[in-house]
């Protein structure tokens, strides 16, 4: 576990999404604001997820602790407030996962932000209720966290997997037109098992004459993936779906390529975005999504251009989509402090105050506008793209690329994922 000791910097004013605190309004805050970062900062997880997501953290720090964001965005730090992060490795079991959430609440973080797993997640949110600590997840996908409970400090300032799944499964119906079969390999957790069901679920309402003809579920973090590839093979399916992130998806293309397994069926990465970052090759043809407009997807603004060309001068890299989504919930977690910082009189808000501005928010990421707009104001919705892979000169772009609005990817509020999608995906 590291620390980063922010500057103490005073600043008087500053604006914030549509809350804009006009010159001398806000009280100096003196007071550093200290954000728990979790993130996998070891194992298999760490290269294409954690380490661009604790990257993304100190670059956002620092830089809003510099005024250096873009507006709206411009305060220093959280409306004054300088910010210090102490990271934790998300590496683990998740019973070490909860232990280690507690360990930071006792360290005196003013919030959290953090979690990949779906599992985590589950895991996190009653304990982060249990003791009112604001914890914004960044990344994990399952729908299950407040489609199944509901939270007062936990928020999602990114969007949940249905998107993802739902958006490939428009995808390939498009794409594919004389889709007759199709089958998947997704982990064995609430992240797989969901993803599969989403992805199946539209497909039935999509294309209701095509047959799943195989659903192969190994356990998180299997490494070895033969079998289930010569079952695939067999099965010759002519959309292959997948959603497996982070080490088992470079494990699968390394393991698939020899075997063209990518090349006999259609196949469509729903988290496929970071593997062109990484050392693995994709072959020409594969679907790529990147967890929603984010990487290569994000939309041409200036927060987007401030990030990759920030990010790239910082790291020498391009940032991937967890990147991006730990930036947003960062972002996110700032336009509710500064927002509830205006309705206290410029004084420093209380968490409950700051939950309250969270509830519902809308703010600018660097993948576009956000909408807290699910989850009782809890969870955020975007849109999402996709797009075909084409190496050129040994890089990788983007073909085809289709973009889908939030209403054509979410369910509406208060209806559970896989109700709607049952239901026919109406609007």
């Amino acid at each position: 576990m590291s620390t980063i000791l922010a500057p103490r910097t005073l600043v008087s004013a500053a604006c914030s999404v549509a809350f804009a605190l006009s010159a001398g309004s806000a009280m100096a805050q003196t007071k550093p604001l200290k954000i728990g970062i979790v993130t996998f900062m070891s194992g298999a997880a760490a290269g294409p997820f954690g380490v661009p997501a604790k990257n993304a953290a100190e670059l956002t720090a620092e830089q809003l602790n510099a005024g250096k964001v873009p507006a709206p965005y411009t305060t220093k730090g959280f409306g004054g407030a300088p910010l210090e992060l102490v990271y934790i490795d998300e590496a683990g079991a998740t019973s070490k996962q909860v232990s280690e959430y507690r360990n930071l609440i006792n360290q005196g973080v003013d919030f959290v932000v953090g979690y990949t797993s779906s599992g985590n997640c589950l895991a996190i949110a009653p304990v982060a209720e249990q003791l009112g600590k604001l914890t914004a997840f960044f990344d994990c996908g399952t729908p299950r966290v407040f489609e199944d409970a509901s939270y007062k400090y936990v928020f999602r300032p990114v969007p949940h997997a249905t998107m993802d799944n739902v958006g490939a499964a428009r995808y390939v119906a498009e794409f594919k037109k004389d889709l007759k079969t199709y089958a998947g390999i997704n982990q064995n957790y609430a992240w797989g098992q969901d993803a599969w069901a989403d992805f199946e679920g539209t497909l039935k309402v999509l294309k209701p004459t095509a047959e799943a003809k195989a659903s192969q579920m190994p356990k998180l973090g299997a490494g070895q993936y033969n079998a289930e590839i010569s079952s695939l093979l067999a099965a010759k399916p002519d959309v292959l779906h997948s959603s497996f992130w982070g080490g088992d998806l470079e494990g699968l293309v390394v393991q698939a390529g020899p075997r063209n397994l990518f090349k006999r069926s259609l196949t469509v990465l729903t988290a496929g975005e970071t593997a062109t970052h990484g050392k693995v090759r994709l072959p020409d043809g594969v679907i790529l999504g990147a967890r929603g407009p984010y990487g290569v997807f994000a939309p041409q603004s200036p927060i987007n251009t401030w990030l990759r060309t920030s990010y790239q001068a910082k790291f020498s890299a391009d940032p991937s989509y967890p990147s991006y989504k730990m930036t947003q919930a960062l972002l996110g977690l700032k336009a509710a402090y500064e927002k509830a910082l205006q309705a206290n009189g410029g004084k420093a808000p209380s968490t409950d105050q700051v939950v309250a501005a969270f509830e519902g928010l809308t703010f600018t990421g660097p993948g576009g506008e956000v909408k807290m707009a699910l989850g009782k104001g809890h969870q955020a919705v975007q849109g999402t793209a996709f797009g075909v892979v084409k190496n050129v000169g040994g890089k990788i772009t983007m073909t085809n690329v289709k973009r889908y609005a939030p209403e054509d990817v979410n369910p509406p509020e208060g209806v559970k994922s896989i109700d709607w999608i049952k239901g026919g995906l109406k609007k």
